[in-house]
Order: C-alpha cells, then structure tokens, then sequence
C-alpha cells in the first residue's frame, strides 16, 4: 500500500514541537552516558571492584534503566500522561545523578536513576509519534531520526564533558556534570512547552503547571522510599542469585499490570478492545522486540567490556598524551551526526522506489552489520593477548561499523513501533521496546561469567548471536509484512 503523499501536498518542516523533545533528550542523554561511561571505571580503579562483579553491577544497573520503562510508560497511558510522566522522572533522575557524586550514596543514586529514567524514557520517545498527523505522516519517520541525532548529540557531548571530568579531575565533577545535565534537560522542558501543542497531555490537561508541584515532589519522596524498600528486600534476598532476583522483580511489576489492567476492565475508562489488525501489530511488535534483545546484547558491551578493553589493552598514547579511554565512546555519536542525514534520506528515497527494504529487513541488516563489528573485535583481542595490546584504530573500525548498525536498526525501530502500536498503547509499547534492551543490558554485563568454562571468547559469541539472529529475522521479513498489512515501511 502507497501512503507517500504527492509532492506538491507533502508537508516538509517538522512540528516546533520537536526542538523541545530534541533539547530534553539531548540533556538526558548527556547524563545518562555520561555517568554509565564512568561507573564501570569508577568501580574497579576508585571503589576496588573486581572487573566480573563490576560488570555485573553494571548490567544490572543498565538492565534496569531499560525495563522500568515498561511501569513507567503504563502510568502514562494510565494515568499522568506522557508529557507530565516525562518531567516528573527528569526531576527524580536528577537528584539520582547528584546523589552519584556522594560515594556513600552510590547504591541509592542507581535507584533513583532507574525509577527516574523509567518514568521518562519511553514517554519522551513516544511523544515524538505523537507531535504528527497519523501513523501514515511521511514525517515521522525522519523525526524519530532527528530525535535520535539528539540522543548522539547527547552522548558526544558526554566523553567530553562528563568523561574528562570524571578521569582528569575526579570522579565525583563528573557525576555531578550529568546532574547539571539532567537539569537542564528539565528546564528545557518545562520552558518550551507551549511548543509541544497537545503532545503527551491527558484530555483534562492543558499543560504541566505549577498545580502540579505537589505531585512531583510526592513521586520523588515516594521515588526515594521505594529504593530504600528495594535495598532492604535485596538484603533479604542476598543469597539468591542477582538474576534471579531480577526475574522475580519483573514478574512482580507484570502482576501488578495485570492485577490493575483486570480492575479496570468494565470501567467507564477502561480502554477500547483491539482490533483484529491492532492485535497482528502488537504481535509483529513482540517479535521484532525479541530479535532486538540479540542486537542490544552486543551493542551494549560499548560501556564495559569494551570500555575495559579501551583502558588495559589498548595503546592509547599519542605524541606524548594519553587519550582517555571514555573518549574511544566519541566514535560512536560522532558517525551518527555525520551519517544520520545521509540514512535519512537514504531510506526516504528508496521507500519511494521499486527498491523498498521493509522496516524488519533494515533492522536485519543493521544486526549483521553489529555482527561484522565483533568479528573485527574478536581478532584484536587475539592480537591483544599476542602483544599486549593493540592500536586505536582497531576500536575505531568496529565502534563505525556498530554506529552503522545501529542506524540501520534503532530509528528505524522506535519509528517502527510508534506508528504500529495502538494508540491508547503507545507508551507502554514503547516501555516493552526498551525492557528488550534491558534484558539485553543485564545480558550484556553478565555475559563474561555466564560464558566462563565454556571455552567460547566473548568478542566470538558476540558475532554469531548477531549475525544469526540478522539472517533468521531476514527468513521472517515476508510475514512479518503480511502480519502488518504493509504497513511497515513499504511503498
């Protein structure tokens, strides 16, 4: 089905709205990458870690930050909507980056991070889809790729910024950075609404004001009490292995969806049951969700075992100066604002050609692209054993071609995923798109152990996970297109 509007009738500028989105996720961003850049560090050089429970630490930090989405995008849609949902997790995140440059607050910094980050970041990407006219908008897809330059812009920023900090002057300047970061993300928000229009509030809002102080403060007091309770209950729990402990929390906030989605059925603001089409979206949805897990999995090593390969077996000395091992992270952000435009319309012009590549086949592609990375990697670890280590160049090559698979798979899957979630669903259909990268992410840092005394490197699972799963989700692309009635992508 051809949805491409005629050229004379195509709208060409993108809502004002987006420059406020575009701001705010720029700042978050900026602290998120931030302080993840440094913890893994943080934690072996200044806090005496060993690497295998720093990593772990890591991946479950990173895993959370990426599964609460789901309770947080299930609020909204619920109750606060997205817009209000968004600040009040912004102001909750902040304080946890301020708290992160107090040492004896690590534990409760981490928690508030990830209730925070839950509360805002599937309601922010969400409110991107809703700033356009439709899922059929020709707009929108450009727009989750300039919304995604703001997420790069963000994390170039971050090495600079935060990272050199945080190696150079002390940890705890460059935590503290990400707070100042997070705060004006906030303030960005909040001052630029008018432009949102109607994006992310409830039919009884007109904006986030004033009257809502209260209730911010009493999410983050409440935000607060709730990492305490966790802290007690992991102590309880302190002989049941970590990822045991995460699977029980996960299933405990599904119960809870599903105890307060059961009371609400037959209410007067119980949600419209799903069509036969919407149902078929939502499973297309769930699927391509999986395959995204393989994808995150590799990805997400960037901030530790690839940022520890950085720091103990890469020769990063340069005319008499040591590069800071954060700064290999540059690669990343700095590919994607380069290429960024170039798939844009790239993907625009074949869309509108008899070569059209359907939303799934370009998420695959992107996973083999990954793929290729780790087979770079895997032969410089090789030669890093061999020598003790290895040239810059040979992270640069594979953090590009991780940067290329990444264009070819995240905007075009959050895009993916607004314009086929129902609407009434998009927040917590997004929330389900990130708790597959925090599965990935708690994967990802626990991968070293879970792969110890089974003779597999690393770097050589890595590839094959990602290029198998790429060519499995390559077989899948034709029924996932019927699946979706041609809605994904095609012309």
């Amino acid at each position: 089905m051809n949805t491409t509007l005629p050229a004379s009738a195509e709208p060409v500028r993108h809502p004002p709205g987006l420059k406020v989105i575009f701001l705010t996720e720029m700042w978050e961003r900026y602290s998120y990458y931030g302080m993840r850049l440094l913890l893994v560090l943080y934690l072996t050089k200044a806090l005496g870690y060993p690497r295998a429970e720093a990593l772990s630490l890591y991946g479950l930090y990173t895993g959370l930050v990426y599964l609460t989405p789901l309770l947080g995008g299930y609020i909204a849609d619920r109750w606060l909507g997205a817009r209000l949902t968004s600040i009040i997790g912004s102001t909750v995140m902040m304080l946890g980056h301020f708290a992160m440059a107090f040492e004896p607050l690590l534990f409760i910094a981490l928690g508030l991070l990830v209730v925070g980050n839950g509360l805002f970041k599937a309601n922010t990407s969400s409110m991107v889809g809703l700033l356009y006219d439709g899922p059929d908008d020709p707009r929108r897809a450009g727009g989750y790729t300039i919304f995604y330059m703001a997420v790069n812009v963000g994390s170039l920023l971050a090495p600079l910024g935060a990272g050199t900090l945080g190696e150079v002057y002390g940890w705890h300047w460059g935590f503290a950075s990400a707070g100042v970061g997070m705060a004006l993300g906030l303030v960005a928000m909040l001052w630029l609404q008018p432009l949102l229009g109607r994006a992310g509030l409830r039919e009884d809002q007109t904006g986030v004001t004033r009257q809502h102080l209260p209730l911010v403060l009493a999410f983050c007091v409440g935000s607060l009490l709730l990492v305490l309770a966790v802290m007690q209950v992991s102590r309880l729990l302190s002989g049941v292995p970590m990822g045991l402990q995460l699977v029980l929390g996960v299933a405990a906030v599904v119960l809870v969806l599903w105890f307060s989605g059961r009371r609400q059925r037959g209410a007067a603001t119980a949600r419209p049951a799903l069509s036969s089409l919407e149902r078929q979206r939502v499973l297309a949805i769930a699927v391509i969700v999986f395959f995204v897990i393989f994808f995150w999995l590799g990805y997400e090593q960037t901030g530790g075992t690839m940022t520890l390969f950085a720091d103990e077996q890469t020769d990063r000395h340069l005319f008499g100066w040591e590069i800071p091992a954060t700064w290999f992270q540059l690669v990343n952000p700095l590919t994607i604002i380069l290429l960024a435009p170039a798939f844009a319309a790239l993907w625009t012009r074949l869309d509108r050609s008899r070569y059209a590549l359907p939303d799934p086949a370009k998420m695959a592609l992107g996973m083999i692209t990954l793929g290729l990375g780790f087979v770079v990697m895997a032969i410089a670890q090789q030669r890093a054993q061999a020598f003790g280590h290895v040239g810059p160049l040979w992270l640069v090559v594979v953090y590009v071609l991780h940067t290329l698979g990444e264009l070819m798979l995240s905007p075009v899957g959050l895009s993916l995923t607004s314009r086929l979630a129902p609407r009434h669903l998009a927040g917590l259909l997004m929330g389900c798109w990130m708790a597959a990268t925090g599965v990935a992410n708690y994967l990802a840092g626990s991968l070293e152990g879970l792969l110890a005394g089974s003779g597999i490197p690393p770097f050589v699972f890595l590839y094959g996970s990602s290029i198998g799963a790429g060519l499995l989700l390559l077989c899948l692309t034709p029924w996932l297109n019927r699946l979706t009635r041609h809605t994904s992508g095609e012309s």
